[in-house]
């Protein structure tokens, strides 16, 4: 079967265009912790500092993060997480815990989340009507865009 010349349109694809670059979820992850000073985002991250620079520039131009000045001489920036920044905060949390599953021993985690309650977060997809756990077996995609199924483009 010939690649077709247009992917599926998905919002997956489109997030993913946007902070599936390198290092952009480690970013996040440093803002959502509290450390939005350039030095910390390059000391705990490890990036090249134009790749930051980069990658930080991207994030506040697609409304992900805010810039504002703390030192005017010489002059430096924090950033800090928008509301679009934080909703992503849970997809870090998930994904963390899926490393922490499956590429970790138990002993061998680098971090442990602790949620508000005082226990230690497990985080949990669950269906916002019924608050049922998703798994795999109870879904069912419904493509939404002309021209496609679940199975590929349809023919036209």
């Amino acid at each position: 079967m010939a690649a077709t010349k247009d992917p599926r349109p998905c919002s997956i694809a489109d997030a993913l265009a946007l902070v599936g670059e390198k290092y952009s979820l480690l970013v996040l992850r440093e803002v959502c912790l509290g450390n939005g000073r350039f030095d910390q985002l390059v000391r705990n991250i490890g990036a090249p500092r134009d790749i930051l620079a980069t990658r930080l520039r991207r994030l506040v131009d697609a409304g992900i993060l805010t810039k504002r000045a703390y030192s005017e001489r010489p002059q430096r920036f924090e950033y800090k997480p928008t509301q679009a920044g934080l909703e992503l905060e849970p997809v870090l949390m998930t994904l963390m815990a899926w490393g922490d599953r499956h590429l970790r021993d138990d002993d061998n985690r680098p971090m442990v989340i602790e949620h508000v309650c005082g226990n230690e977060l497990v985080p949990v997809v669950t269906c916002r009507t019924c608050g049922d756990p998703v798994r795999h077996e109870d879904l069912r995609a419904h493509p939404q865009v002309p021209g496609w199924s679940v199975s590929g483009p349809t023919a036209a």
